[in-house]
């Protein structure tokens, strides 16, 4: 059953300057970290509350020129997960296309927010691995995020065996019979392991790709927080977009452990409950996409098994 989310609030953020004292408090639960700051001087700050444990921060940083949205997650807060989001009507092993905004409103749990995911074929498919509310619908090796019971999560590089069982980098199962679950969307490349970044994040290899600037998607845990960033693009007097090395840098500015590059371009999109709070860069607005990465809330999230940080 889906729930109501209380009416977001919006907190304007007052920009604390590089040279405070050394003891200053620390951070607020709606504070970004300073070091995020430091790195990424914004000259206006947002930072509105979307829902218990929630946060939806928006930095306007002129050197660049970046327009960064991130949303933190709180991850005590048990009725928090992520789950995989599909176009509605598309059956199992079919491919198919929706807007995110659409997957989210369609979702059987309540979506508080929700981005763009894995990179596609024109067939309607994802590139990587998807195990979500329609079964295994890729197979392909790459880097994932898989998410144990839609509380534990886990980055790097994943792929689903012949049997449709393993998920070979944790090692979990996707259906272990125990009641814990595991649902897997792709990206790539990997940003993060371990806090330290992934060689060069492909910038010599694809540096059209990695090393120019564009709109940009990526998800990213700690111990305590999940954040899911999207950064706008192609729009020359509101945001650039950023390279790979850029977008780590956020990541690394947050205090992120493991974080995962999702598909950009046009199709970069971040949806807040039930608004979309980016600008896509498609001349006609967002485009559709093959799966999404949904928070989602909801109770039953509680009882479902340990919520203690994926290996």
């Amino acid at each position: 059953m889906r729930r109501s989310l209380r009416a977001p609030s919006t907190v304007l953020v007052a920009l604390l300057a590089a040279c405070s004292s050394p003891d200053r408090p620390p951070r607020l639960p709606d504070a970004l970290p300073e070091a995020l700051l430091v790195a990424f001087p914004p000259d206006s700050l947002r930072t509105e509350s979307v829902a218990p444990g929630v946060h939806h921060h928006f930095l306007r940083v002129p050197e660049g020129p970046f327009a960064i949205h991130i949303l933190e997650v709180d991850r005590t807060v048990c009725e928090l997960g992520l789950e995989v989001g599909v176009p509605p009507g598309v059956a199992a092993g079919q491919g198919g296309f929706a807007r995110v905004s659409a997957m989210a409103e369609r979702h059987p749990r309540a979506v508080v927010a929700a981005v763009n995911g894995d990179f596609f074929s024109a067939a309607g498919l994802p590139v990587g691995v998807e195990a979500g509310p329609l079964g295994v619908r890729a197979t392909g090796g790459a880097a994932a995020l898989a998410v144990r019971n839609g509380r534990e999560p886990w980055i790097g590089q994943a792929s689903i065996d012949e049997r449709g069982g393993a998920v070979a980098g944790p090692g979990w199962e996707l259906d272990a019979g125990d009641g814990r679950d595991v649902e897997v969307i792709g990206g790539l490349p990997e940003l993060l392991d371990l806090g330290e970044r992934v060689g060069d994040l492909e910038v010599a290899a694809r540096p059209s790709f990695a090393g120019a600037r564009h709109p940009r998607s990526a998800v990213g845990f700690d111990d305590d927080r999940i954040w899911i960033v999207a950064v706008d693009g192609r729009r020359e007097s509101h945001s650039a977009g950023m390279t790979l090395p850029e977008l780590a840098r956020v990541f690394e500015a947050l205090g992120a452990r493991e974080a995962l590059n999702l598909d950009g371009g046009g199709s970069t999109v971040m949806v807040v409950d039930g608004r979309v709070v980016s600008r896509p860069s498609d001349p006609t607005g967002e485009r559709e996409v093959v799966n999404a990465l949904l928070l989602v809330t909801d109770p039953a999230l509680c009882g479902g098994g340990p919520s203690a940080p994926g290996p």
